[in-house]
């Protein structure tokens, strides 16, 4: 399955970090930046969590909610979280479920061995929940701040 723009944002309720619960139906009215990625405290997803906690400011100007989602479990996200001083959500999604939802697990290759695993990816959601912007086998760098553009011409 695969999420496109102007489709309406598949509606979830997740464990999060702290001990809460995260749900895009609570959200409503407000931008969701939406985002998906392999693994806490990783380099790729390391350097991703702080663009979009260096930038979090600017998405709060433009009252864009950011949620970080990958298959860790609570306990992981909160020592990432506090590892570097992550302001915003971290969703655990260890069934898998809304990765599915969302259409980014996805079959992946390395050194020639195939194995099932996240895409990076991301899903700006406007606050009637429909999808607006669709980033697909994201790039770290620059990743944050298209994002930012992107959400400040909803």
């Amino acid at each position: 399955m695969s999420i496109e723009v102007g489709d309406k944002a598949p509606d979830f309720t997740l464990p999060s970090d702290g001990g809460g619960e995260v749900s895009l139906k609570k959200l409503r009215g407000q931008n969701v930046v939406l985002y998906f990625y392999p693994k806490d405290d990783t380099s790729g997803c390391t350097a991703e969590a702080c663009g979009f906690r260096d930038a979090f400011p600017k998405f709060g100007k433009v009252d864009a909610a950011v949620i970080g989602i990958s298959k860790d479990s609570v306990a992981s996200h909160d020592k990432f979280k506090k590892k570097y001083e992550l302001p915003f959500t971290l969703a655990s999604d260890t069934a898998g479920e809304v990765l599915e939802r969302y259409g980014v697990w996805i079959e992946k290759s390395m050194y020639g061995r195939k194995y099932m695993g996240i895409e990076r990816a991301t899903f700006l959601i406007d606050g009637k929940g429909v999808v607006r912007n669709v980033w697909h086998k994201v790039k770290v760098p620059g990743h944050v701040e298209a994002v930012l553009a992107a959400v400040k011409e909803l």
